[in-house]
């Protein structure tokens, strides 16, 4: 099934949501939802029951979907949204995939948390996909994600949350001095939290005292192989939240980083370098494969 979408007309839909919406629900059979070139300013949710829907982007920069909520905006209730309310889009249902597009939270740096993806659909792909935000930007809900040839940009937590996720070849972007580009809550019993295959490091101009990441609940675990890593980076890598008792639980772990910011022997001593055997195991098949052994790359 294949619905197209147009903000201009002369399509099926001439919004995203619409075009979600008229996909049918509790379906085995995927639906490409096609959108062509353009701004796409809505709020926009794919639901648990849709699943198996890929959107698929005429191109990266053209098709933009984007909305510009944050924590503070007023909700229908007349409250705060708060994060997790403030996403431009909401990723729910399971074996969702997205490819050659831009998700963007056009609230602006400043304006607090504001969401640009909010990710809890199991086996999610994301290709070729640029996450455009400032704090928050990226959510991972509890589940298995995958991202590729993606860029992600923020400046505090930009990605966030208690997934397993591979990110592979992809460039994490940080716009401010000071920021933080990772704030996992990976629970206890879980094996992997943020892995990062062969990924590049990047920063606006001037930007310095860069965090790898920082613990949002006690567990989290990152891993970085073969990143390389722009001089933005802090030498001691890693930051604790301002809570001691974190150093003894989070699992923060680095091999072969290379780059101006890549510096083993200065990392915090509460995180590791991997060897090359155990570095040998963290493959994309092994990370996210759970009990239905699910590898995204192979198609």
């Amino acid at each position: 099934m294949k619905l197209v979408v147009d903000a201009g007309g002369g399509a099926d839909f001439r919004t995203v949501q619409a075009a979600v919406d008229a996909a049918p629900a509790g379906s085995a059979e995927p639906v490409t939802v096609f959108i062509r070139n353009g701004v796409y300013e809505e709020k926009l949710t794919v639901p648990k029951e849709k699943r198996y829907i890929r959107f698929l982007g005429e191109s990266r920069e053209g098709v933009v979907l984007t909305y510009s909520d944050n924590a503070k905006t007023p909700g229908p209730d007349g409250e705060p949204l708060g994060t997790f309310r403030s996403a431009s889009a909401f990723f729910h249902g399971d074996d969702f995939t997205a490819e050659n597009l831009t998700i963007r939270n056009a609230s602006g740096q400043g304006t607090g948390q504001a969401v640009a993806a909010f990710v809890t659909g199991d086996r999610a792909v994301f290709r070729n996909v640029t996450f455009l935000g400032f704090q928050d930007t990226l959510y991972t809900g509890e589940s298995r994600q995958y991202y590729e040839n993606c860029r992600i940009e923020g400046d505090v937590d930009f990605i966030f949350g208690p997934a397993t996720a591979v990110f592979q070849n992809c460039i994490i972007h940080c716009k401010r001095r000071g920021g933080y580009l990772t704030a996992a809550s990976t629970p206890e019993h879980v094996p992997y939290g943020y892995v990062f295959l062969d990924c590049r490091i990047t920063s606006d101009p001037g930007v310095t005292d860069v965090y790898l990441g920082r613990p949002w609940r006690p567990y989290a675990s990152v891993a970085w192989i073969r990143t390389h890593m722009d001089a933005s980076i802090k030498p001691e890598g890693w930051h604790n939240w301002r809570d001691p008792a974190r150093e003894a639980t989070s699992r923060y772990s680095e091999y072969a980083s290379f780059g101006p910011g890549a510096n083993p022997a200065a990392r915090v001593p509460w995180s590791r370098q991997l060897t090359p055997e155990e570095a040998e195991l963290y493959t994309v098949g092994r990370i996210l494969a759970g009990e239905d052994g699910w590898d995204p790359t192979r198609r």
